[in-house]
């Protein structure tokens, strides 16, 4: 019996892009191609496959089960067809020139190294230069190609991949809780101090919504310099938040409030649409999204 026939790659290409995008209209731009033209696309995935890939709910597109299915099958082919573009034709190695890549100073120094270290096997001769800022760059004023951001950026010429959900607790070094105690439950908050991250107002009423009553009083320290904030931590200052990745690298620290749901951060991963003309930016676009997925 005769196989059923592949998938035409494009229509794949349409499907992903349109995944990604939310919209057959950011989807249709970021391919250049019209919009009419990328629906019959997908519309003939959908018939070579013989199932439903979206459902259109409001005005929004969403994956249904097979679609959802099909999402992550159909990334990995993405980065097989970029891998065997750059492999057969000796491209990686050929990639120069420098990409700019900024995210906050804690994922700079804390998570990205170990990427960087494969990517600079994989491109021996790309240039990185890190922008470690806990500011939101423009990416459309070109002050960096690829942002690492805990928020989706809404620009509309701009591409954004969810790539990672990463989980958070607050913690607190050892030397400080032996000093105060190890809160158990929320009637010990009061006697305890916080390290500010920034605004100790948004870290205020953020705590509010898990239902932990601190005020500003509480707030003896702190910086906006990530790695300086969590450097207090570490020196015994009081508690604060951490993605758990950095906490479980940083000795002498222990996670407190143990009644406190973990908490969850997205990891999008964004560059504006140069990623599909240009192979270095590609390239470290696409290294990053499979590191950062992956990341534990």
């Amino acid at each position: 019996m005769d196989s059923p026939p592949s998938p035409d790659w494009n229509h794949i290409r349409a499907f992903l892009a349109t995944a990604e995008e939310g919209s057959l209209s950011a989807a249709a731009r970021s391919l250049g191609l019209t919009q009419p033209t990328l629906s019959r696309q997908v519309a003939a995935l959908e018939t070579e496959l013989g199932v439903m890939l979206f459902e259109r709910v409001g005005r929004a597109l969403v994956l249904t089960q097979a679609g959802q299915q099909l999402l992550d099958q159909g990334r990995q082919m993405g980065k097989a067809a970029t891998a065997l573009t750059l492999s057969a034709s000796g491209q990686a190695n050929a990639i120069e020139g420098t990409v700019r890549i900024t995210a906050s100073d804690i994922l700079s120094a804390h998570v990205l190294p170990p990427v960087l270290h494969h990517l600079r096997r994989i491109a021996p001769n790309l240039k990185v230069d890190m922008v470690a800022t806990n500011d939101i760059r423009d990416l459309m004023k070109r002050e960096a190609d690829i942002a690492i951001r805990h928020v989706r950026p809404d620009q509309p010429d701009l591409i954004a991949r969810l790539v990672h959900e990463g989980n958070a607790h607050f913690y607190a070094a050892s030397s400080y809780l032996d000093r105060r105690g190890r809160p158990q439950a929320p009637a010990d908050l009061p006697g305890h101090d916080f390290v500010g991250f920034g605004d100790n107002a948004e870290m205020i009423a953020y705590a509010q919504g898990l239902n932990l009553e601190i005020t500003p009083e509480q707030f003896h320290i702190g910086s906006r310099n990530g790695l300086v904030a969590w450097e207090l931590v570490r020196s015994g200052f009081g508690i604060a938040p951490m993605y758990t990745k950095v906490a479980e690298q940083t000795a002498g620290i222990e996670r407190v409030l143990p009644w406190v749901d973990i908490l969850r951060f997205p990891f999008w991963l964004t560059t504006h649409r140069e990623v599909h003309t240009s192979r270095k930016i590609r390239l470290v676009f696409d290294h990053l999204a499979e590191a950062l997925s992956n990341q534990s």
